[in-house]
């Protein structure tokens, strides 16, 4: 695998955690440099934890999961398409600008989950 692939996929994985960065930073008015420096730091700091967690994890479980993998995906996409069919039938509209820690970092680990499997999708490039 070339330089520009391993580029693309760290473009394509960063996409999301730049998006909703850029929003929360969007949704209040005086931000201050602590919370740029907060945002920043958070997103950027999983972003790049994340694919080496999800590597050695790859390396530990590959035969478990290997066998399994499509329940795991389906099971996980379930989960996901309930939860939004379920919230799109609520009327609940909230708003959201909250920069504190505890926001930011599930923001940054909510955004980052995909880098974990940036592990097989690298595989199955190569391969």
């Amino acid at each position: 695998m070339g330089l520009l692939e391993i580029l693309l996929i760290g473009i394509g994985l960063a996409m999301d955690a730049f998006a909703v960065a850029i929003c929360k930073g969007l949704s209040k008015q005086n931000l201050k440099i602590k919370d740029i420096l907060l945002i920043a730091t958070c997103f950027g700091s999983f972003q790049a934890i994340m694919p080496t967690i999800g590597y050695f994890l790859g390396i530990g479980f590959e035969n478990i999961v290997l066998a399994i993998d499509h329940w795991i995906t389906f099971g996980l996409l379930t989960f996901i398409g309930a939860g939004m069919i379920k919230e799109a039938f609520s009327n609940d509209e909230e708003e959201n600008k909250d920069l504190s820690f505890k926001t930011i970092f599930i923001l940054g680990l909510a955004t980052s989950i995909d880098a974990l499997a940036v592990r097989d999708h690298i595989c199955i490039l190569r391969c």
